[in-house]
């Protein structure tokens, strides 16, 4: 079935969303605001449709060439044909349409909350992570590259326009190497030679820091043979192995470092943190400097304030809040980001109460506190972590969110604790993409 549309809006997602005739919503993949397209219905719900463009009629006044040869295959940047400004727009609709939608504020308030999103200096060239899969190519060679958008067959590309221009071309240097080192492998029926099933590397332009994480399952595999083949390959300042299983719920078996520091580093806010491969860190240097400078300007701290940091990471909220407070206390579950944390805090030279272990369950022997701040993850805030920030009393809440439906469900759990939203502030560290992270302000 066809049918000839308009793109209305931009949906949470790589959609365009659109109305047919008797008033079924449709979504439309690639649809851009103001398009006129004849679009093939793939899924007929009751409620709504989803369905692709055949064919753009009219481009709307949005719709952009795509820097990104790779754009309409790799998964990862849904939102390149998109001018930049409407891509802000549409972060902040979104965002306040869920603070309606599931929040439970009226349209008015909501809009008066939500600021307009923090756009990013670099809409390109701003990544200073990339992960790619690995597999074979038909040819039975080693393949590294992203996935197709809602797929799991690998795009097999050359370079990232993407990350930091240091990295841009890692995809195809990197696959050059390692199908080198798969050597006699190259023709075995394993899908993941080496044991290899992921490649993150990072790069900071401030610092020089290039880290090469290899992510093998545990067992045998040549160090030497991969430290030699790799050292020169981006003139890496780090080669580690990571073993862990592949998965969801993977768990580390342990961090072998092949070359080089075992680490890599980045300045932020005037801290410099030491990262281990498995610990997680935003991907947009510049833009988490504005996350920082959000949270401390909302919480309002002295150097008097006993304040918390829960989902602490390897502690880019904590070090500037230690710099501020009288007493931080730090709260992470991943090992590997609770050591960062604490060799980050000495060499900062600022003192952190660092504890390792359930967020929640830590809130609930802390006491009173004079403000917290939690960046959980996408599920957002457990029942019990709510319960603990109410009997903790804070009188200040920064909640910093990269999942708006879970924030705002929070929102509404939080207001029945007597936590009121004062502000919404999204900002993006994710150009070219639907995603956004928010700092929201919360007062008792």
């Amino acid at each position: 079935m066809e049918q000839t549309l308009t793109i209305e809006a931009l949906s949470y997602g790589s959609a365009g969303i659109a109305h047919a005739g008797d008033g079924k919503t449709i979504f439309v993949k690639q649809g851009v605001p103001g398009d006129v397209v004849r679009v093939a219905i793939d899924e007929d719900k009751p409620r709504f449709a989803r369905g692709h463009i055949l064919e753009v009629l009219q481009d709307g006044p949005a719709r952009i060439q795509t820097p990104c040869p790779y754009a309409t295959a790799c998964g990862g940047c849904p939102w390149q044909h998109i001018a930049y400004e409407t891509q802000l727009e549409a972060k902040r609709e979104n965002i306040t349409a869920q603070l309606v939608r599931i929040g439970g504020i009226n349209s008015k308030q909501a809009d008066n909350l939500v600021e307009a999103c923090r756009a990013s200096k670099q809409q390109m060239s701003y990544r200073n992570k990339i992960e790619m899969a690995v597999g074979r190519d038909k040819a039975g060679r080693l393949a590294l590259g992203f996935r197709r958008q809602d797929s799991h067959e690998l795009i097999a590309v050359d370079r990232c326009p993407l990350a930091t221009r240091h990295l841009e071309r890692a995809p195809k240097a990197l696959r050059g190497a390692l199908r080198f080192l798969a050597g006699g492998n190259e023709h075995t029926t394993d899908d993941n030679p080496l044991g290899l099933y992921r490649v993150g590397v990072r790069s900071s332009e401030r610092t020089g820091s290039t880290e090469i994480a290899l992510w093998t399952k545990p067992g045998v595999f040549p160090r030497a043979a991969a430290a030699r083949t790799l050292s020169s390959t981006l003139k890496a300042t780090s080669i580690v192995r990571v073993l862990a299983y592949e998965g969801k719920q993977r768990s580390i078996k342990g961090v072998e470092v092949l070359a080089g520091k075992g680490f890599w580093q980045e300045t932020l806010a005037r801290f410099t943190y030491r990262i281990s491969a498995p610990s997680f860190f935003q991907v947009n240097t510049a833009q988490a400097e504005q996350l920082i400078s959000l949270v401390i300007e909302g919480l309002d701290i002295t150097e008097t304030s006993h304040v918390a940091d829960l989902y602490s990471g390897a502690g880019t909220f904590t070090l500037p809040l230690a710099d501020r407070a009288g007493e931080v206390i730090a709260v992470e579950s991943a090992s590997s980001s609770v050591r960062d944390l604490r060799r980050n805090a000495e060499t900062a030279g600022v003192w952190v109460d660092v504890r390792g272990g359930d967020s929640a369950r830590e809130l609930a022997h802390m006491g009173h506190l004079d403000a917290l701040v939690v960046d959980p993850p996408r599920a957002g805030l457990t029942e019990a972590a709510i319960a603990g920030i109410a009997q903790a009393q804070p009188a200040r809440l920064a909640y910093v969110s990269c999942e708006p439906a879970t924030w705002a469900r929070d929102v509404a759990r939080l207001a029945d604790y007597g936590y009121t939203l004062t502000r919404v502030t999204p900002v993006d560290l994710f150009p070219q993409t639907y995603h956004c992270e928010l700092v929201s302000i919360f007062s008792r």
